[in-house]
C-alpha cells in the first residue's frame, strides 16, 4: 500500500487524485487546500489523514472546529502547508496546487526527499532551473502528471537523451480552434469555459482557450526533459488521444495514446515503475476512427509564441509571463476584461519587464510581484478606456 500526500486536494486534479487513492487503496497522509473546507472536510472523514493544511487561516480555524471529533491535525497558512509536507510520512506527494502558490510546496517536497508527482506546471515555469537542480542534488524523482508530459516521460523510455530529435507536444486547440483573432473578440466567458475534451478548473480552462497553457507546457517540457525550446514542436490534435510523442534521430516517433483521463497520469506517477489496473476506460481505436494533426495559428493565439520567447529570454521572464497571465485571467473571470484582452495584457506587461534577470527564488518572486502590479495597472487603464 502506497502512502501519498495530495496538495491542492479540492481542485480538479486533486479530486481525481483522491479518486485514484480510493480505487487503488492508497493511504492518504496529508491533504491541503486553499479555502474550500466543505470538500476538504468530506475528504478528511473518508481518508482519515494524519494532517491537513489550509492556506486560508480563517478557513483553517473553521475546519478545526468541524473535525474536532477526528484525530486529524490541522495546520494553517502557507507555512502550514510547508510544515505539513515536512511532517508527512508519505512516499509520494501529488502537487496539484494551482499557480505560483505551488512553487514553495514543490521545493518543500523536494527537500523532504519524497517523490514529486507534479501537476503544478508553474513551479517549473517560474523556477525551472532551481527546481530541477535541487531535485538532482536531493536525488528526488519528479514524475509529471500533466497528460502531455506523462506521455513524453513514457516515450523517452525508448531512447537515449542524445537520440532525441524533437518533442511533439500535442494540444486540443481548445474551444476556439479555427477562429480568427477578430472572431475571438466576441467570445464570452461561457464560451471559454466550454472545453471540448477536458473537465478542468476555470483558470486552466481559460489558459487552454488562449493556448497559454500549452506555452507553459513548452517551458515545463524543456526543464523536465533537458531540451531547448527549438526541439519542441506544438501540434493541434483535436481528438486528444495521442497525448504527446518523441521523435528520434532515426525519424521514428514514439507516443502514448489513451482516453483523456488524468487519473491514469496520477496513478502512473505514484506507482511508477509499475503499471497497475486502472479505473480509466479502455481506448477504442475503432471507435475513435481517425487522428488528425495541424499547425497552431499563432496570429490568433499569440501567447504560445510568447512562451517560446520567454524560454529563450530566460532569467525571470518565464516567471513574468506566468504572473501577467494569472492577473489577466483573474480579471477575465471577474468580467473586467474581454477574452481578447488577456493576450494584450500579458504581452504589454511582458514588454514592461523585458530583460529582467532572476536566479534565486527570492528574485523570481520579486519579479512576479512587480509584474502583477504592472499587469493590474494595465487592466485598470483598459477599464478606463472601455
Amino acid at each position: 500500500m502506497k502512502t501519498i500526500s495530495i496538495l491542492g486536494a479540492t481542485g480538479s486534479v486533486g479530486m481525481q487524485a483522491l479518486d485514484v487513492a480510493r480505487s487503488r487503496g492508497y493511504r492518504v497522509d496529508l491533504l491541503t487546500a486553499g479555502r474550500n473546507i466543505d470538500t476538504l472536510e468530506r475528504a478528511v472523514r473518508e481518508f482519515s489523514p494524519a494532517l491537513v493544511a489550509v492556506a486560508d487561516e480563517a478557513a483553517a480555524r473553521d475546519l478545526r472546529v468541524r473535525i474536532a471529533d477526528t484525530s486529524t491535525r490541522v495546520l494553517a497558512g502557507e507555512e502550514g502547508i510547508v510544515q505539513g509536507i515536512a511532517l508527512s510520512q508519505s512516499e509520494v506527494a501529488v502537487n496539484s496546487i494551482i499557480g505560483e502558490a505551488g512553487l514553495l510546496p514543490t521545493l518543500a517536497v523536494i527537500d523532504s526527499g519524497k517523490r514529486l508527482a507534479l501537476a503544478n506546471k508553474e513551479s517549473l515555469v517560474i523556477a525551472g532551473d532551481i527546481v530541477m537542480r535541487r531535485a538532482r542534488e536531493r536525488g528526488v524523482e519528479i514524475i509529471p502528471v500533466d497528460s502531455e508530459h506523462c506521455a513524453i516521460f513514457q516515450s523517452l523510455k525508448s531512447g537515449r537523451q542524445s537520440e532525441i530529435k524533437r518533442i511533439l507536444l500535442t494540444a486540443s486547440g481548445g474551444p476556439f480552434f479555427g477562429r480568427s483573432a477578430e472572431q475571438l473578440r466576441a467570445v464570452t466567458l461561457e464560451d471559454t469555459l466550454a472545453h471540448p475534451t477536458w473537465k478542468m478548473g476555470k483558470k486552466i480552462t481559460v489558459d487552454s482557450a488562449t493556448l497559454m497553457n500549452k506555452g507553459f507546457e513548452v517551458i515545463e517540457a524543456c526543464h523536465l526533459f533537458g531540451v531547448g525550446s527549438d526541439k519542441v514542436r506544438v501540434l493541434v490534435h483535436r481528438e486528444s488521444i495521442l497525448h504527446s510523442a518523441v521523435e528520434y534521430i532515426d525519424n521514428s516517433v514514439i507516443g502514448e495514446m489513451s482516453v483523456p483521463d488524468m487519473r491514469m497520469c496520477v496513478q502512473y506517477a505514484v506507482d511508477y515503475p509499475d503499471r497497475c489496473p486502472t479505473a480509466s476506460a479502455e481506448l477504442d481505436l475503432v471507435g475513435v476512427g481517425a487522428l488528425t494533426f495541424c499547425e497552431v495559428d499563432t496570429e490568433a493565439f499569440p501567447l504560445l509564441p510568447l512562451a517560446f520567447r520567454a524560454m529563450a529570454d530566460g532569467g525571470a521572464m518565464p516567471a513574468v509571463l506566468n504572473a501577467a497571465d494569472e492577473c489577466a485571467v483573474a480579471a477575465f473571470l471577474r468580467g473586467k476584461i474581454r477574452f481578447s484582452d488577456i493576450s494584450e495584457v500579458v504581452c504589454e506587461a511582458y514588454s514592461h519587464m523585458e530583460g529582467r534577470e532572476g536566479d534565486t527564488v527570492e528574485s523570481l518572486i520579486a519579479a512576479d510581484r512587480e509584474c502583477r502590479a504592472i499587469a493590474e495597472n494595465i487592466i485598470t487603464e483598459k477599464l478606463g478606456r472601455a
